[in-house]
């Protein structure tokens, strides 16, 4: 899930930004210690912008910088479990399939992408239903629901877990297959009313 997040920090400005428009200068430092980093709270801050200074900058004797209080946006991805994600497989592997969210990676464990013994094809980078004959591939279009979310300091030690095996979830052909044929339920009325008007002339 993304979000739009308002924060405030105390930013350091060194000697050898006193050249730069002071707003521009601020956004630069704050971008390179926030942008593609994970905060424990936010999430992967994604984009920074509307720096803005509040109050003049304070000297300390002997530091050459000036200490400012900024409040600025930022545009945040942070993963909630039990979310419903729209996605692309972007990767097969034997253990399973690995999904595009956005600015990161989640992994659907073999055992979570069906109700179904799944073989994995080496040759084709598929899995196959031994029984439904259920395939994914890379680059099909999936609905997923994330079910674990382990965020750590890097992009590369964030670990997020889905599943596609509950109802209405999956790969758009299998959810296509599970739709019910329009007016299939309504086929058997016809037949019931004829036998209640064979019934009403056998008792006169």
């Amino acid at each position: 899930m993304y979000f739009v997040l308002s924060c405030k920090d105390k930013v350091r400005l060194p000697a050898q930004y006193f050249s730069m428009k002071l707003e521009d200068a601020l956004a630069q430092i704050l971008r390179e210690k926030y942008e593609r980093r994970i905060d424990k709270d936010a999430g992967l801050v994604l984009a920074l912008w509307n720096v803005k200074p509040e109050g003049d900058g304070v000297v300390i004797p002997g530091d050459n910088a000036v200490y400012y209080q900024v409040s600025f946006d930022v545009l945040a991805y942070h993963p909630m479990v039990n979310e419903i994600v729209e996605s692309e497989v972007s990767e097969i592997v034997e253990f399973g399939a690995f999904l595009q969210l956005g600015p990161i990676e989640g992994l659907v464990h073999l055992s979570q992408i069906a109700n179904d013994f799944l073989n994995y094809n080496k040759k084709t980078a598929s899995f196959v239903g031994r029984e439904s004959k259920k395939s994914l591939k890379k680059g099909d279009h999936v609905f997923a629901k994330i079910s674990t979310v382990s965020m750590k300091s890097s992009i590369p030690e964030t670990k997020i877990g889905l599943t596609m095996r509950p109802e209405g979830l999956g790969k758009d052909e299998w959810l296509a297959a599970k739709k019910p044929v329009e007016g299939e339920g309504e086929k058997k009325r016809p037949a019931e009313k004829k036998e209640k008007a064979k019934g009403k002339e056998n008792a006169s």
